[in-house]
């Protein structure tokens, strides 16, 4: 065997602690993997600065208060930097920089040239493409892999996109008389820090919106390192402004009379709060919500194929996507067979260090999300399904979760039902395609799904049935700035990618 890059291979023993939990007694499930040097990302290229300001008119300023709170790196517990705690006063100067740019710049620059500050926006991430994906895994816990393979990648193909269509849009819809909406008040999560933000940000300039952007408040690093971008590409002062802070600061945004459109990614108690706060105003909105993901696999599946994108679909992202496939449907007769592979599968993922190339799992966000995954997982045991976890070992210090998959799950069961967000995975089995239909359907979420099986026109049978925003076919995980993105029921409404997208930040 020959495996590229590895400079040091050798058999590690089996592990004996992999258990299984069920009515109170142990079984071992024995597996085997590889012990490989550890292959850390280099820092060396990476500057963060102390502290961050606010980033307002095109400057970074302090706030006209002086709370400040601590980013910290969940995988060692350490301080990344100081953020500035933005306060009302903060949030109202942004939005009139952005109105006085929107009415005084933006709105009259010409769509090509609009264009082409998006494409230096997107070169310059490329160029700093190593930095950013080294500070979104310090400050997210994310695997390097991910950061530096599908985030920043994206991240930067989400701009070239949206500054492709920038002198394009009478074509995007045609015979429609098109204008821009104004400002808009943008809030994001901590899950994709610089997709995210790329994925609202992106489409609002090409169509001649400005914004105002508030990121997560355990992710804020990468955002600002956006704003040090957008003053590198000359991007016009108060086209893009970035307040950081807690959940008051996007409240202030959402009810700021200055905004002409909200755009939300996170919970769906807070988008439904958000929905009631511009309840009779004339904002526009969009939410992209919770999920609770099924994930299907029928008898006729490519099965190996289909495990690694059950690893995919909930562990190698520790479970931190909405659209995580989080409840796994296996078809009766393979039953065991998906099982015996998945936990096998299991035992060769490696959680650590999350700048460490090997790693396939990092660090949980936050204690507190920790604590909630946690949880669940005790709910689970108490509900009574049967709790397998991988046997790795976990790191002393930093927030980290092993692997865990429940069988035997009731379909009413909490782990079932309510987003967790982290790497738990709830198994179910059906018979017939309209049974696991119904079953799939049974929740209050309907952002994605999966569907593994050979048969083409089955694939489109249950696409055509299941209530989910995006089915992805032997795959799962597959973004592209191309395609739209979004839910159906508690998982919002409004698309971001693709035409829809743009759709989003025009008035037709």
């Amino acid at each position: 065997m020959i495996i590229l890059g590895i400079t040091h291979l050798a058999m590690q023993k089996s592990i004996p602690s992999n258990l299984i939990k069920h009515g109170g007694h142990m079984n071992n499930f024995s597996t085997s993997t590889w012990q490989l040097d550890a292959a850390p990302e280099s820092t060396d290229h990476v500057q963060i600065q102390d502290s961050y300001g606010l980033f307002i008119d095109g400057k970074f300023q302090p706030s006209s208060g002086d709370e400040t709170y601590d980013s910290i790196n969940p995988a060692t517990e350490n301080r990344v930097a100081t953020i500035t705690e933005s306060n009302a006063n903060d949030v109202d100067k942004a939005v009139k920089a952005a109105k006085n740019a929107y009415s005084k710049v933006w709105s009259k620059t010409k769509p090509a040239e609009r264009g082409k500050y998006l494409f230096r926006i997107a070169r310059l991430i490329q160029e700093r493409a190593r930095e950013l994906s080294v500070i979104e895994t310090i400050d997210g816990g994310k695997p390097i892999r991910e950061s530096r393979d599908v985030d920043i990648p994206l991240v930067a193909a989400h701009f070239f996109y949206y500054a492709g269509w920038a002198d394009k849009l009478p074509y995007a819809f045609p015979n429609r008389e098109i204008k821009s909406l104004g400002v808009a008040g943008q809030v994001i999560p901590w899950n994709f820090p610089l997709l995210m933000a790329a994925w609202k940000i992106a489409p609002a300039l090409a169509c001649g919106n400005t914004v105002v952007l508030k990121p997560a408040e355990t992710t804020s690093v990468t955002a600002l390192k956006l704003a040090e971008i957008i003053q590198q590409a000359d991007l016009p002062p108060g086209v893009v402004n970035i307040v950081t802070g807690h959940g008051a600061v996007g409240e202030a945004i959402v009810n700021h009379p200055g905004i002409d459109k909200i755009a939300f990614t996170g919970s769906t108690a807070v988008g439904k709060k958000i929905r009631s706060s511009i309840a009779g105003s004339n904002k526009r909105c969009t939410l992209e919500l919770g999920g609770k993901a099924a994930n299907i696999v029928f008898a006729d599946a490519p099965i190996d194929q289909a495990v690694e994108g059950i690893i995919n679909g909930i562990f190698f992202n520790q479970g931190h996507v909405c659209c995580a496939g989080s409840r796994l449907f296996v078809q009766e007769s393979v039953r065991d067979e998906v099982l015996k592979k998945l936990k096998h599968r299991m035992g060769t993922l490696r959680v650590g260090d999350p700048l460490d190339k090997n790693t396939d799992i990092g660090a949980i966000n936050s204690k507190q999300q920790l604590k909630r995954i946690e949880s669940y997982i005790e709910v689970g045991q108490e509900e009574g399904a049967e709790l397998y976890q991988a046997g790795c070992e976990l790191p002393s210090k930093g927030y980290w979760c092993r692997p865990s998959v429940f069988s035997d799950v009731a379909q009413s069961s909490r782990i079932a039902q309510e987003e967790i967000f982290g790497p738990v995975l709830a198994v179910q089995t059906f018979r017939t395609v309209a049974e696991v239909i119904k079953k799939a359907n049974n929740t209050p979420y309907g952002l994605s799904a999966g569907v593994w099986t050979d048969k083409g026109s089955k694939i489109f049978n249950m696409t055509s049935q299941m209530k989910a925003g995006i089915v992805w076919a032997n795959s799962y995980n597959q973004f592209d700035p191309t395609s739209p993105f979004g839910g159906f029921k508690e998982s919002g409404f409004g698309r971001e990618g693709g035409l829809q997208g743009l759709a989003a930040y025009l008035e037709m």
